[in-house]
């Protein structure tokens, strides 16, 4: 008997990631051959991302692609896009089913039914104060180098340019015990480095019937035996407190990577936002954080074009960027979401001006990146090998513990391997180098001279 064949493609965040990976192993389990996206499949499930109107719009185009590359395949609809806007995604000819964020464990069952009813269903349900974390298990494994684990989701900030809070939920944390086991597995299953991930994971340990902070559980992670590399995703910084700086500074298996969102260097801009910092705040936690883990590489998420940002408002971002020195930049335009605060504040900033300071902030961040992996050449780095590099025979990638891509000559027996790499060119923001020496059973964080 054939196989029915499933696809699964995956917009937007980590989290999304690791969600879409659970549904293929779902799907599996129950008798699906997983197939890439660009076969044909006979259940197309889209993960969709709703953070800005762009991904509001390539969740519609992955939708029709799907519909148009099989028109007799079910379609499912699934994320955030389809939590906030089920409506609007059922309406899509070809779509037979929505279901959010949401009861996603039971997807499976959700397709069978839906089949059966033969009319597209909205299966979307809203969130209540006193919901759980679902549980969703990844259990294959694939390249055996770096897994996703999520520990969170949902978020109560409310900042007031954000859709999450609508299409996430409220708090909700995963059991410390769950969250252990889950890493066990990927310690024994091979994965070299795992990265903990959720939506707002610094508020991790709220909503539980025990008293645990993302410290307690990192503290916890770094005695399993045999843990690689421990990273996080993303983290707030008013979620960064003296107890967790102790705990990832005291490690050499933490990365010393922190992705820390700054959003604006103006405190007229951040207060307009909702955020919980002053600029001078954020600058001392970067201060504090760089005095604990030497070498640290520090992104940020800066946001331009917020309604309000003048001229000037958005020259004390670029400075403050500059001044901060941050390790690398993801730079975004502002985006009016439907049912947020900001979506009705006035001086609405044009287009063609977002452009404008998007490019800029671009090419400082690229500029910054590169003054980072410069400070590493001629040195001795640790790099987790990930992959051959497409297209380039014989030279593979990886990246060092604080985030710096490296390229080198090597071989495919060294995937999933530490390696010490001499740095020796900047290629960009990337550095090339040659091997010196396998660092197979230690991850120490830090480079040797």
């Amino acid at each position: 008997m054939t196989k029915k064949r499933v696809a699964v493609y995956t917009l937007g965040c980590k989290v999304n990631q690791y969600e879409s990976s659970s549904l293929a192993w779902l799907f599996q389990e129950r008798g699906y051959q997983v197939v890439d996206f660009a076969e044909e499949a006979d259940v197309y499930i889209i993960n969709t991302c709703t953070v800005t109107h762009q991904g509001d719009r390539k969740s519609r185009q992955l939708i029709r692609r799907a519909v148009k590359a099989n028109p007799n395949a079910f379609v499912a609809v699934t994320g955030c896009y389809a939590q906030v806007s089920p409506d609007e995604a059922l309406k899509i000819p070809g779509v037979d089913l929505v279901v959010g964020t949401r009861d996603r464990a039971a997807l499976v069952d959700l397709v069978v039914q839906a089949v059966k009813e033969c009319a597209p269903v909205n299966a979307v349900s809203a969130y209540a104060n006193g919901d759980q974390f679902e549980e969703m298990s990844v259990q294959s494994i694939q390249d055996r180098v770096r897994a996703f684990l999520k520990i969170q989701d949902g978020c109560s900030n409310f900042c007031t340019y954000c859709i999450v809070p609508y299409a996430r939920g409220p708090l909700r944390s995963r059991q410390p015990g769950r969250v252990i086991n889950a890493a066990r597995h990927m310690v024994a299953a091979g994965y070299k480095e795992i990265v903990l991930t959720g939506i707002c994971i610094g508020a991790y340990g709220r909503g539980l019937d025990q008293d645990i902070t993302l410290a307690g559980l990192i503290q916890r992670l770094l005695e399993i035996p045999g843990l690689g590399r421990l990273r996080l995703s993303s983290i707030e910084p008013h979620d960064i407190t003296p107890e967790l700086v102790e705990v990832m500074s005291s490690s050499k298996n933490f990365c010393r990577h922190l992705h820390v969102p700054l959003q604006s260097g103006s405190d007229a801009v951040l207060k307009k936002m909702g955020r919980k910092y002053t600029a001078w705040e954020y600058l001392r936690l970067v201060d504090v954080l760089r005095e604990n883990m030497p070498g640290l590489g520090l992104t940020a998420d800066v946001m331009v074009g917020f309604p309000g940002e003048s001229e000037e408002y958005f020259q004390h971002t670029f400075d403050f960027v500059n001044k901060t020195g941050f390790s690398g930049l993801h730079v975004f335009k502002f985006s009016s979401r439907r049912g947020t605060a900001a979506a009705g504040y006035d001086q609405q900033v044009g287009p063609a001006l977002k452009d404008e300071r998007s490019r800029k902030l671009i090419r400082l961040g690229k500029k910054l990146a590169a003054r980072f992996a410069s400070s590493h050449l001629d040195r001795s780095l640790s790099v987790l090998v990930e992959q051959p590099v497409p297209g380039a025979g014989g030279f593979f990638e990886g990246h060092t513990d604080n985030y710096i891509k490296v390229l080198f000559p090597g071989q495919a027996a060294l995937v999933g391997k530490v390696v010490q790499v001499r740095a020796e060119k900047l290629q960009g923001t990337i550095i090339t180098g040659r091997i010196i020496d396998r660092q197979d059973e230690g991850f120490n964080s830090g480079y040797v001279e």
